[in-house]
């Protein structure tokens, strides 16, 4: 009988965990986004000032529950000499949020780099990747299709994975829900099934 209303418990109440990376350059908004999926997702998480967020030298933590999903998200931080770290995560992720300053012009060609290189690794052979252009609250941001424009070379090194490019705010948590509920959707459907080819654009 126990044993029958454990797992009646572990079907309606355990979460399937899901591992999902966080990456993109310094100040492109990584642990912002973190923190506004945290506060929409969780009812009783009250959550840090934004407005107090520091450049994250090392990593940050948190966990989200979407239906019967749990999202453990990995913010890695984006300096130069921290992006040679990334790699040490691959193997264990399920997905990826590319985080891009879409007001950093000067940068852009930066971040391509540092995608370019995450997305041609083995170990990340498969894995759906959220391209967040963030920071379209400001006025001076560049547009999407700005962004995809520059990342145009990328795509044919996506390879057979579901990618999306998706305008955000993290200051703001406009289309934070959006790209954390598609990407549950993308995991779920990869536990299931080989990933299918989604085009970037």
């Amino acid at each position: 009988m126990y044993t029958l209303l454990s797992g009646l418990y572990k079907y309606m109440f355990q979460k399937d965990e899901y591992c999902i990376l966080i990456l993109g350059l310094d100040n492109a908004g990584k642990t912002t986004f973190l923190e506004q999926s945290k506060t929409r997702f969780n009812k009783n998480y009250k959550g840090m000032s934004l407005s107090k967020i520091t450049t994250t030298v090392g990593l940050n933590i948190g966990t989200v529950d979407v239906g019967k999903a749990r999202l453990m998200f990995w913010d890695l931080g984006g300096q130069e000499e921290l992006q040679s770290l990334w790699d040490k995560y691959y193997a264990e992720c399920h997905g990826v949020i590319y985080v891009i300053d879409s007001t950093d012009e000067e940068r852009l060609c930066e971040s391509k780099c540092a995608f370019e290189k995450m997305v041609t690794s083995e170990a990340l052979d498969g894995v759906p990747i959220l391209v967040l252009a963030n920071k379209q609250d400001i006025e001076t941001c560049l547009s999407i299709p700005d962004i995809k424009t520059a990342f145009s070379d990328c795509i044919s090194k996506i390879g057979r994975r579901d990618c999306l490019t998706q305008a955000c705010s993290a200051l703001t948590g406009k289309g934070v829900r959006e790209g954390i509920e598609w990407m549950v959707k993308c995991v779920v459907r990869n536990v299931h099934r080989p990933p299918r080819q989604r085009d970037i654009t």
